[in-house]
């Protein structure tokens, strides 16, 4: 079921029986390494958190993409990382192409035809072909789907948050709440400068979930989104949005991932209430790949 208004939301939440014996996060993780990185100017048109004054230094990329895998593997979590390629320098984002759950590996059906490239890698999808994972292709089908840029995902209740903007169609969003096997989605609007809902909220392990309020045009949607973690929500400010603090992501129970700029931009009264619900944070410089207007989350596919 897909719902548009938070009063409608509200009631499927509290009238639907959710199993909550999905996974609530994912066994390992997916990571491009990033070759002769650059910025791209045709995603530029739609992300405003891109930096095309500076330019990139592709060995810092690469150096700073090697210390989040660390980072993870670090936590005993596995970590698969696949090349690079120079005919998509910017393919630093899997996220958006590349998604799984427990059965399926789905790929998605980007905007921009530079990063439509990405879907047609062969390697990744026989990866996951040889592990017995059925292939739902997206990028096949009349529409826009940029998986958990857009889509932000409870797994272990089966429940979708999903902002409406160019990098999602409806006809899309059908198509991943069918891949997916969502239960029940919430669809809503974001402010005309948002790409991608997960710059501004996560779903932390099915558990807890940051916000940061000002990106939805009506305010009675993050509201009803905290009511799906009640008592655990975590309300960003403007600056710890912009500093990517929401574009992050929980690899285990306890296990938060965030990039080294939003950690420093978090307040005092932000790391308490993550310190508080469990969350020990994890985090490395990515300044360099957040140039091209995406951070941690962006750059983990996970493997179910």
């Amino acid at each position: 079921m897909i719902v548009s208004q938070p009063g409608e939301f509200i009631r499927q939440l509290k009238r639907m029986e959710f199993s909550n014996d999905g996974p609530a996060c994912a066994k390992a993780v997916l990571l491009i390494e990033p070759i002769d990185f650059t910025v791209s100017t045709e995603s530029a048109g739609d992300n405003q958190y891109m930096n095309l004054v500076d330019a990139a230094d592709p060995q810092r990329a690469l150096e700073q993409s090697k210390g989040l895998a660390d980072l993870i593997s670090g936590q005993d979590i596995g970590v698969r990382v696949f090349p690079g390629d120079s005919d998509t320098p910017d393919a630093v984002f899997p996220n958006n192409v590349f998604a799984t759950t427990p059965d399926r590996f789905i790929i998605g059906s980007m905007l921009h035809p530079g990063r439509q490239k990405e879907s047609l890698r062969q390697d990744i999808r026989a990866y996951f072909k040889t592990r017995e994972y059925k292939t739902i292709d997206l990028s096949e089908r009349d529409c826009v789907a940029e998986l958990t840029g857009p889509l932000i995902i409870d797994s272990a209740r089966g429940i979708g948050f999903c902002g409406m903007t160019g990098r999602v169609d409806r006809a899309g969003l059908e198509a991943m709440q069918e891949a997916f096997g969502l239960s029940l989605i919430f669809r809503f609007e974001l402010q005309a400068e948002e790409y991608h809902t997960n710059v501004v909220m996560m779903v932390l392990a099915s558990r807890a979930c940051v916000i940061y309020p000002g990106a939805f045009t009506d305010p009675a949607v993050p509201v009803a989104i905290a009511r799906a973690f009640p008592g655990r929500t975590l309300e960003l400010n403007e600056s710890e949005k912009n500093a990517f603090a929401g574009n992050c992501i929980a690899l285990t129970e306890t296990d938060l991932f965030m990039s080294r700029t939003g950690v420093d931009a978090l307040r005092k009264s932000s790391l308490t209430a993550l310190n508080d619900w469990g969350f020990v944070i994890h985090s490395c410089r990515l300044d360099e790949i957040e140039k091209a207007g995406g951070s941690l989350r962006c750059m983990v596919a996970e493997i179910f």
